[in-house]
């Protein structure tokens, strides 16, 4: 693969391999990767000149959000969540340039019976509209259910999001129904688009 995006160094490990070697996915010319806090200054950022392209959509952002010592909290959660196996987040990086994009993370994970998890994702707005998410939301579900053994992945969108709407059915989720004030989007209670997609019958028919 060209560039830098090796395992070794997206995980800063030196000797013994990263500590997640299966969580670096490829998809064409984007890489998928665990955040680490090498990321901060590119995610701040990212996420600061994209904050009114993302904040019609997503929970009130903390005071502190955007700081470094919260970015260093955000780090320990996720690993503590894979470890866990509770949740599985990712950067989202174009290879050529190591560009950050955006995140998806599957979180929820819950085994047993349910095999179940959740999608949720964002994208910098420089980068919306050029493909990049549907790749890696395809990518991530292919994993999610080939390798990782779930049956049902899930995912919500406010009902006025069509960019959501159409990512989410082209990349073969189903709409299920509505959820009433299902989650606190830019201070309030919003109704949400519940969908889902589930393991196929027959081997590789993932879209």
């Amino acid at each position: 693969m060209k560039g830098r995006f090796t395992p070794l160094r997206l995980f800063g490990v030196d000797a013994g391999g990263p500590r997640w070697p299966n969580l670096v996915l490829t998809a064409g010319a984007l890489v998928l990767r665990p955040p680490e806090l090498d990321d901060y200054p590119r995610w701040a950022r990212l996420r600061e000149e994209s904050r009114s392209f993302l904040a019609p959509w997503e929970p009130p952002w903390p005071e502190d959000d955007l700081t470094r010592a919260a970015f260093r909290r955000r780090i320990k959660r996720y690993q503590l969540e894979i470890d866990r196996d509770e949740a599985y987040p990712f950067f989202l990086f174009r290879a050529g340039d190591e560009q950050l994009l955006g995140g998806i993370t599957l979180g929820n994970v819950r085994r047993g019976a349910a095999q179940a998890g959740t999608i949720g994702y964002w994208m910098g707005q420089q980068h919306a509209g050029h493909g990049y998410m549907g790749i890696a939301l395809r990518r991530l579900c292919r994993h999610a259910i080939e390798v990782m053994g779930l049956s049902r992945i899930e995912a919500s969108c406010l009902p006025e999001n069509a960019v959501s709407i159409h990512l989410l059915e082209k990349a073969g989720f189903e709409r299920e129904g509505i959820a009433r004030a299902y989650l606190n989007i830019a201070g309030r209670r919003r109704d949400h688009l519940l969908f889902a997609l589930t393991a196929p019958e027959t081997p590789h028919a993932l879209p």
